[in-house]
């Protein structure tokens, strides 16, 4: 399935394709997430479009520095980002997809992240 999405001021467009209904997602508690309301969706670089806005787009790096958090430098919304929990993939706000397809939202423990990645590597839900 392929889904479409970008930040606020239409600057920052992308594609991707995902598997079928329900998407798996996740709800991460850490400081970042928690305070923008990022929602996860992982897609890998391979599957994953940047169709506009590379010239937008800003970096921030905290903490660890291994995430990058990619934000259009015009209206200030991360729409997708870099993750350290996966260096192969993006990650998309469900939050800026243009028509979100339904979802099931895992939550992920940000503010345990060497725990919460640790369940998440090993299968279990890490609720």
């Amino acid at each position: 399935m392929k889904i479409d999405g970008g930040c606020h001021c239409g600057a920052v467009r992308f594609s991707a394709e995902v598997g079928q209904p329900p998407i798996p997602a996740l709800s991460c508690n850490c400081s970042i997430c928690s305070m923008t309301g990022f929602v996860h969706v992982i897609v890998p670089h391979a599957d994953f479009t940047l169709e506009k806005g590379e010239d937008a787009l800003a970096s921030y790096r905290f903490g660890s520095g291994q995430a990058e958090h990619l934000f259009c430098r015009h209206c200030g919304i991360k729409s997708f980002y870099q993750p350290r929990s996966h260096p192969d993939a993006y990650s998309v706000n469900a939050n800026c997809l243009d028509d979100a397809p339904r979802m099931r939202v895992s939550f992920f423990d940000g503010r345990n992240w060497e725990e919460a990645k640790q369940a998440l590597d090993g299968g279990e839900d890490a609720e």
